[in-house]
């Protein structure tokens, strides 16, 4: 990890929170206490920031100076907010298309699967908070620079963040080989969120039970199937087939 991506020590934590840097999440020694460190997690619950309690070892592995038990690992860019983006969409008059990572965990995939969105005009990327990969340096370059442009919504859950989008009128389409239909039959061109599932299970079942749909991309040879990033490139594109040929997309 580059030096310019953290920063560490408990009052340079908060000064940095409270100058409104975005923090991706602050790592905290799992004995960590005083006083100091109870203002630091005042301050991370009253922001929103992700915390995580970790070994003294991992923070000795990111740096070897006097990090007082604390590392925030900084994002390059700012997340959006979900429920001010939604009316936003349709305030600007668009047909919203946004995809929904459920899990997706390797940087490299995160950076394709953006570089993807961002050349097919996707209007969001949400990612939940825990247990999956996020904006960082890795992931920013492994999406061209794509995640400068393409607005990331980090949400609690991925289940709540589905529900919030069937609710605002999308309709939502699970990619998984569970599916019955093709994924060339499935109807892109109305408001639709597109759900990818992590790399090695797939959608997780309380979303899957939430999808309107599931689509499947034909497998014809002898490994079972494609790279996520791949899969989501072929959806997306399939998307902006229709949209076209509809006389629209987005842009």
């Amino acid at each position: 990890m580059d030096k310019t991506d953290y920063i560490f020590g408990l009052r340079a934590i908060m000064e940095a929170i409270d100058s409104g840097k975005t923090i991706d999440k602050v790592l905290l020694r799992r004995d960590l206490g005083g006083e100091l460190a109870k203002e630091l997690l005042d301050r991370i619950k009253e922001y929103g920031i992700v915390s995580q309690r970790v070994p003294v070892e991992k923070l000795n592995r990111i740096t070897m100076k006097n990090h007082q038990g604390a590392i925030a690992i900084l994002s390059p860019v700012g997340y959006h907010n979900l429920d001010n983006l939604l009316p936003q969409l349709y305030e600007e008059g668009r047909t919203p298309m946004i995809l929904v990572l459920d899990g997706i965990t390797d940087a490299r995939n995160f950076g394709a699967i953006a570089r993807s969105s961002e050349c097919a005009a996707v209007d969001a990327i949400v990612i939940p908070e825990r247990g999956s990969a996020s904006v960082t340096s890795d992931a920013v370059k492994a999406s061209a620079g794509a995640l400068f442009y393409v607005p990331v919504c980090r949400e609690r859950d991925i289940h709540s963040a589905v529900k919030k989008l069937k609710d605002s009128g999308y309709f939502v389409v699970g990619a998984s080989e569970k599916g019955i239909d093709s994924y060339t039959k499935v109807d892109y061109t109305v408001p639709v969120a597109i759900v990818m599932g992590a790399e090695d299970t797939g959608i997780s079942q309380d979303v899957l039970r939430q999808c309107d749909t599931l689509a499947s991309i034909p497998i014809l040879g002898n490994i079972g199937s494609l790279n996520v990033s791949v899969a989501a490139g072929v959806i997306l594109y399939e998307a902006v087939r229709q949209r076209l040929e509809s006389g629209f997309v987005n842009g």
